[in-house]
């Protein structure tokens, strides 16, 4: 696969029977008590829904009751709701004073009343409920004044309320410790050319880890500048870098005390769907933190950075979390903040290597040099100042896709495909043959053949599948060193 570089440039209750407004303590008799009914109107009409306008609680109110709930002394409400109708006005007359409940005296009884006057009583009950109401209400806010001058706010300031603790392991306390440890990487050119990229912090020592690509412009007499996330600015300069691996460390000149070098993890030990941080300045927007999982492993990827014929090989970690140019040489961070794989490229969305208009930005197919491999070339660079490569000595072709990696007829400018008495040639391989299997890899081409010798050291012995004439065979090679990287 090929692809770029980054690059440097709540719910309402249940309906319940209406509860009656008890008056606050304090309030006079006369105003709990409800007025007579009005005289009946001759001629008028009762009209229906009268007096059953919905009230609304307030502060002091008796509590509604819900379905199977008790009320404030532990009961539940009467099975008989609603209550009877109240006692007449006036008592009875004309035989007897039989009281509320008793049975109608004898004798001539009054005409029957129309419900108008029921009606009334109701409508001067609201209005009582409604006025002791309002009270209720007046006091409840003038209780939340808060002693100010004009009654004042009830609102409640986001100042005022408790800190907001964050679990260690979450995604914003990861960022937070990580964040001290990362820099945004400017890389000046002699000619003025450059760009922005990411580093992070390698050791107490002032060693940052980045890409080859985000310092190859300013590694012959350039300048680079590493900003932390404080913004503080320091003055660096390149200890070595290796192309083909696009791995580079860079070193602070007058480093602070108190460097914090990021964990790192196994990159052997990820699993797809493992959750995954990245941190980089994309774009230039430095301290930029994205999330996102593993979505493969050993993914062959060759890279370029679009200003050279040389590529990049790496069998990278693919992440979905938001990678885009400036991301180069960042940390992809596990959920536990250790460092898994250093982000490094990017596919575009036209599928090519930055050309034919495609679009230089995440599509969610970023990929991270696994940092098993990238801490083992920071190593050599710090202890000797260039790369060493493990090698099987032989020239395959780099076309991408089919059916394995093939040796070429010729190395190029007149060398042999095979080098004369190196790993392939001991191992008896020739020009013409297919290589299927690294160990138990299955190797579709040269990149990606590359890509898997490249995870190891040299010295490594390696089980190699291969066709020849229709015929699979398999040998063992011991892996061979290359030092520095070809002009």
């Amino acid at each position: 696969m090929s692809t770029e570089n980054e690059g440097t440039a709540v719910p309402s209750a249940p309906s319940v029977p209406p509860v009656p407004v008890a008056a606050p303590e304090g309030t006079p008799a006369s105003a709990q008590q409800v007025p007579p009914p009005y005289p009946e109107q001759p001629g008028r009409a009762s009209e229906p829904g009268q007096g059953s306008e919905p009230t609304t609680q307030l502060p002091g109110a008796v509590p509604a009751y819900l379905p199977n709930s008790a009320g404030p002394t532990g009961s539940a409400p009467d099975a008989g709701w609603p209550p009877p109708p109240p006692p007449p006005s006036q008592p009875h007359y004309g035989g007897g004073g039989g009281g509320w409940g008793e049975p109608p005296a004898s004798g001539p009884q009054p005409p029957r009343k129309r419900p108008g006057g029921l009606m009334a009583a109701v409508l001067a009950a609201a209005l009582v409920a409604g006025v002791v109401g309002g009270g209720i209400g007046y006091w409840a806010a003038d209780r939340n004044s808060d002693n100010s001058v004009s009654g004042g706010s009830t609102t409640v300031s986001a100042a005022d309320a408790p800190a907001l603790k964050r679990e260690a392991g979450s995604t914003a306390a990861v960022a937070g410790k990580a964040l001290p440890s990362v820099v945004t990487i400017t890389a000046q050119a002699q000619g003025g050319d450059g760009g922005t990229g990411t580093g992070f912090i390698y050791d107490k020592q002032g060693h940052i880890l980045t890409n080859n690509h985000v310092v190859a412009s300013a590694a012959d007499g350039g300048d680079l500048t590493a900003t932390f996330s404080n913004g503080k600015e320091y003055a660096a300069e390149v200890v070595g870098r290796a192309e083909g691996y696009d791995v580079a460390v860079v070193k602070l000149k007058d480093p602070p005390s108190g460097l914090k070098p990021l964990a790192l993890g196994n990159s052997d030990q990820v699993a797809v769907g493992d959750s995954t941080i990245a941190i980089g300045a994309p774009f230039g927007l430095s301290n930029t933190v994205t999330t996102g999982i593993i979505s493969a492993k050993n993914r062959p990827v060759a890279s370029g950075d679009g200003t050279s014929d040389k590529n990049s090989y790496m069998s990278a970690l693919q992440t979905d979390a938001s990678i885009n140019p400036g991301n180069s040489g960042g940390p992809l961070l596990d959920a536990r903040g250790a460092v898994i794989g250093m982000n490094s490229a990017i596919q575009p969305s036209g599928g090519g290597g930055g050309g034919g208009g495609s679009q230089s930005g995440s599509i969610g197919l970023g990929f991270a040099i696994p940092i098993n491999q990238a801490k083992t070339v920071a190593a050599e660079l710090i202890k000797t100042g260039q790369p060493v490569y493990p090698v099987i000595g032989a020239t395959v072709s780099m076309a991408e896709g089919g059916d394995g990696a093939t040796i070429s007829g010729d190395g190029g400018g007149g060398t042999p495909a095979v080098t004369p008495n190196g790993p392939a040639a001991k191992a008896g391989l020739k020009s013409g043959d297919v290589i299927t299997k690294f160990n138990d890899v299955p190797i579709d081409s040269g990149p990606t053949l590359i890509s898997e010798i490249w995870t190891h050291k040299p010295g490594d012995k390696i089980k190699i599948t291969y066709t020849r004439d229709g015929k699979e065979s398999q040998v063992d090679v011991t892996l061979g060193e290359r030092k520095g990287d070809t002009r």
